[in-house]
């Protein structure tokens, strides 16, 4: 049996010793493995990171945000494209504190219609910030009662402003800043009530007219809670492609399902 040769110089991680290290081979990606005869242990020789490195990450960010696809800047640089969403995730963190947020309920139904005048039997309640544009809470169930308001209040971040419309079950909630109710328009909760209008566009069990629907509010919510971390993504993603340009235009390289 052939005896491993000892190499001078190098110390193990492990216990710290230099003394009695030797090769063990080598691993997938080609990097010398080696064997510390002291502690019996294995360890690798100057490791390779598996983290692209810093400038890589900010170059392929402002080329995305220039106007590349996910998919294109992908090819560019040889990686994924999940790897831009990820980062374009984790460079677009939002700070807690929003100053306005908007509450409303969009009505459905769960396994058939009922016969009710509306015909619906589920609620989907969501909590939008106006700026930026976000769904911050969210909740699915076969009541909006004000106490079920309360626990999506109180998971929420903590904001200045509360809007909300004329529904009177609003009123009985306790909220944190100052609660705006206008039962007149929808001046106070435009933002929340284009979210729910993209919610019924974008999930198909939501759209109106359509055989797709949730046989159990389980499925519903699992739903409900993925497009969600997408949407936010989109828009952060969103705001910040328009930050250099014009903010009124509605030109974007990158859409919602780009997230998903």
């Amino acid at each position: 049996m052939r005896k491993a040769k000892e190499i001078a110089g190098r110390k193990c991680p492990h216990c710290g010793k230099a003394e009695n290290q030797v090769n063990a081979g080598k691993n997938r990606s080609g990097t010398q493995r080696c064997f510390c005869k002291e502690c019996k242990k294995y360890y690798t020789l100057d490791p390779k990171t598996r983290e692209y490195p810093e400038e890589i990450r900010q170059q392929a960010i402002k080329t995305y945000y220039a106007g590349a696809s996910g998919r294109g800047v992908g090819k560019i640089f040889g990686f994924s494209k999940a790897n831009v969403y990820n980062w374009i995730k984790k460079t677009g963190s939002l700070a807690d504190d929003y100053q306005i947020l908007e509450l409303d309920e969009l009505y459905w139904f769960v396994e058939k219609k009922p016969n009710t005048e509306t015909r619906e039997n589920t609620y989907v309640m969501t909590m939008v910030s106006r700026l930026p544009r976000q769904i911050v809470g969210y909740d699915v169930a076969f009541d909006k009662s004000p106490d079920r308001i309360q626990k999506i209040v109180d998971s929420a971040p903590i904001a200045k402003k509360y809007c909300t419309d004329g529904w009177t079950g609003y009123m009985d909630v306790v909220y944190p800043g100052e609660y705006i109710r206008n039962a007149h328009n929808k001046n106070d909760t435009f933002t929340v009530e284009g979210v729910n209008a993209d919610l019924r566009h974008y999930i198909p069990i939501l759209r109106r007219r359509s055989r797709c629907f949730p046989r159990k509010l389980e499925t519903l919510y699992a739903v409900l809670s993925l497009f969600v971390d997408a949407y936010n993504a989109f828009g952060i993603a969103k705001m910040i492609f328009r930050k250099n340009r014009n903010p009124k235009s509605r030109e974007l390289p990158f859409c919602v399902l780009d997230f998903l």
